[in-house]
């Protein structure tokens, strides 16, 4: 929230001017909630699975790699693959031995945000919790921000 400070001076019924302090506490309409962490959690559910995809492909170099991209209903899409390179401004984050990867303009989006794997109704994935999306689709493959 802005706080604006000042000093307005103000006509009254045209007897005479007169100068009053205000104080304008503003948030534009906007509620915004303030990242607490710019750090991107990998859950111990996504490492074991990314953990059990190496074993599966025989391929110990795997590493997850997270990325945001324009498009989806809600405007900006997560998308998940496996990846064995870690690029020079890549972001990584480590867990059971696991690596998740992060290009940089794919983290400003990310940050304080969680990578998780889940199972239920819709069927396994990947999914990301992220406290900085306003609105999601449906599936949760889309954000906005």
């Amino acid at each position: 929230m802005t706080k604006i400070v000042g000093k307005v001076k103000v006509l009254l019924n045209h007897a005479g001017d007169s100068i009053v302090n205000i104080t304008i506490d503003a948030n534009f309409g906007l509620m915004n909630k303030p990242i607490v962490s710019t750090v991107l959690d990998f859950s111990d559910a996504a490492a074991r699975k990314v953990k059990a995809l190496k074993e599966e492909e025989s391929n110990p170099s795997l590493k997850l790699r997270v990325s945001v991209y324009g498009g989806g209903c809600s405007g900006f899409q997560y998308t998940f693959s496996l990846d064995e390179e870690v690029k020079e401004n890549d972001k990584t984050v480590e867990n059971q031995g696991v690596t998740l990867v992060i290009d940089p303009m794919s983290y400003q989006y990310l940050a304080g945000s969680e990578v998780d794997f889940s199972e239920g109704l819709e069927g396994s994935m990947f999914v990301v919790n992220n406290p900085n999306a306003k609105s999601t689709c449906g599936c949760g493959s889309s954000f906005s921000i």
